[in-house]
């Protein structure tokens, strides 16, 4: 599968905000000015940052629609011309505006040990650049940072006031979507089996939807180019956190399908944009039904297993895993393969596979991808050193990788050196401002302790909030980030309530220690403890699992297990949290 490669170039035509989303950014600015009395604070706080974030949601889909007429107009016209140009709406997407790719956003949430522990979104091995390293931020993503600096004040409206400006930022698709990594929280598959090698041969996803866009005003019956334009849309969605754009990703699937039903381009693309939306069963059955028609497909036999991982079937995932290898041998196989043997305890497969993939890769995208998942399961077993040297790899082949900057960072502030992993972290969250980036710079600064530096990470965990909010009002299942972010730096009745409805929904390993570790800070431990077993059933390599089973051990009374696991943590990866690494060693000198 070809990577994808993200320039950071604008595309051409109209700017990337529209008149609509300038004023409501005019209209928060006001909202949060320094003359807002209580009274108005009140009447903001009582509206709830749900109703807040639905209200917002619903003017960027009306945005969103207007947009992108042809997923809708054009629809109509087919149904009373049979003039080609006729069925074309001149306006089929808006621009995208300025391009700064972000890290892959596994579209599932199942934990990839590399890129995203949490919720990844599959992105076969999808290399994203990132804007040069002195770009000055994204207009958008300051206009959110402004409005999260002055809610301070009112820490009970912060949420409505940052969803409402991330709306404005995603308008134009400036915020990507990440999602919590192993370093303490879970994440998806950094592999997106979606998008046509023909759609990113350009090195440019942005430059490659304005094309498509061009070619479907002139040829509006191409089912192929309705598809492609669909994975485009997905593909956006996840690197630049835009969920306006997953209802137009099913806008032009809906058209592709309707030109020609059954295409297995459209249904690989459902198949992706229920992934994307962490409906992981309905992803399952598009692959399915894709290779009913097409056991060799690629994409599908990927998705596949993507979806089994979600769903926790593990043995089944195992076996889809050989499976594709047999047929269909490449890159975003070898990394899913690598991924479903490390879930089950077997790093040197893992280890082994990846090496011999990133042997094979010959494309920068490729390289920086595969690296970059090397480095972060050396990261997850303690190699520090040799996680630098991974990460180093991947930059040599694309210098703004935004996972291998991360990690990078991580691996910096686990060696010590906490001045240069702040200073990385403040990149990438300048860059893009996603959950998992946002949680480790936030706890950066609280174990710096310096002045001002607990403002500064409330600020960080504020806009967490902020995107849990606004992918939930687009539609998109935010359940398990919620209870990731939120049991260590939020609501802990939130918490609890995210992760006992996505334990209802599936029952993976991330699922299972979200669960357990909610019900701890709530203080039931005693059901905790079966959640915290399961979790670390498979063998999983997790320090941060291993961790949280620790802490839940020794609140049930087993002092025993509880250090053994605590010390089998920090054995195992030292520094896999900045705040959890001190509390568990802490805990291992108070129980002595």
């Amino acid at each position: 599968m070809a990577p994808r490669e993200h320039d950071n170039k604008p595309t051409e035509g109209e700017p990337g905000e529209t008149p609509v989303a300038a004023e409501r950014e005019r209209q928060w600015e006001r909202v949060w000015a320094e003359g807002e009395t209580d009274a108005e604070a009140e009447t903001v706080a009582e509206a709830g940052p749900e109703r807040e974030a639905n209200s917002v949601a619903a003017e960027v889909s009306s945005e969103a629609e207007a947009d992108s007429e042809t997923t809708t107009e054009a629809e109509a016209d087919s149904e009373t011309t049979t003039d080609p140009e006729a069925e074309a709406d001149p306006e089929i997407e808006p621009e995208a505006g300025p391009t700064e790719a972000a890290a892959p956003s596994p579209g599932h949430d199942h934990p990839h040990p590399h890129l995203h522990d949490h919720d990844h979104d599959h992105d076969d091995h999808a290399p994203h650049q990132g804007a040069p390293e002195g770009a000055v931020a994204d207009e958008r993503v300051a206009a959110v940072r402004r409005v999260g600096a002055a809610g301070r004040r009112w820490r009970v409206v912060q949420l409505a006031g940052c969803a409402a400006l991330l709306a404005v930022a995603m308008t134009a698709g400036a915020i990507a979507i990440g999602a919590a990594k192993d370093s303490g929280a879970t994440g998806v598959a950094a592999v997106s089996s979606a998008v046509s090698p023909d759609l990113l041969a350009s090195g440019s996803l942005d430059a490659s939807i304005a094309a498509l866009q061009a070619h479907l005003r002139g040829q509006p019956r191409d089912f192929d180019g309705w598809a492609t334009l669909g994975l485009a849309y997905v593909e956006q969605a996840r690197t630049k956190g835009d969920p306006s754009r997953y209802p137009q990703a099913q806008a032009a699937f809906t058209r592709s399908l309707k030109i020609s039903p059954d295409n297995e381009n459209a249904l690989e693309g459902r198949a992706a944009l229920a992934a994307a939306r962490h409906e992981f069963a309905e992803a399952l059955t598009y692959a399915d039904q894709v290779l009913k028609e097409n056991p060799y497909s690629e994409r599908a036999l990927c998705s596949r297993i993507d979806a089994l991982v979600e769903l926790g079937r593990y043995d089944e995932a195992s076996k889809a895993a050989d499976l594709a290898d047999a047929r269909k041998p490449g890159v975003p196989v070898f990394t899913r393969y690598a991924y479903v043997h490390e879930l089950r305890g077997d790093v040197k497969t893992a280890r082994t596979v990846l090496e011999q993939a990133l042997a094979a890769a010959t494309s920068p995208g490729d390289i920086s991808y595969v690296a970059a998942t090397l480095g972060q399961l050396a990261w997850n077993q303690g190699g520090y050193k040799t996680a630098l040297d991974y990460y180093g790899r991947a930059l040599a082949a694309d210098e703004n990788y935004l996972p291998a900057l991360e990690g990078r960072a991580r691996a910096q502030a686990a060696l010590g050196d906490r001045a240069d992993a702040i200073k990385g972290l403040e990149l990438v969250v300048s860059r893009y401002p996603l959950p998992q980036p946002l949680v480790e710079l936030g706890e950066l600064y609280e174990s710096r302790g310096a002045a001002g530096d607990k403002a500064k990470a409330d600020d960080q965990y504020a806009l967490v909030d902020a995107w849990i909010a606004l992918a939930r009002a687009n539609g998109v299942n935010a359940d398990l980030d919620t209870a990731l972010a939120a049991a260590d730096h939020g609501d802990i009745k939130s918490a609890l309530k995210a992760a006992r409805a996505e334990w209802a929904r599936r029952h993976t390993v991330h699922t299972a220690d979200a669960l357990a570790w909610a019900l701890h800070v709530n203080g039931r431990d005693k059901e905790a403890l079966a959640y915290a077993r399961q979790a670390t059933a498979t063998g999983y390599h997790n320090a941060s699992f291993i961790y949280h089973l620790g802490m839940i051990e020794l609140a049930t009374g087993h002092k025993a297990d509880g250090r053994a696991h605590l010390a089998k943590a920090l054995k195992l990866n030292p520094g896999f949290s900045p705040l959890g690494a001190s509390k568990a060693r802490k805990a291992l000198e108070e129980t002595k």
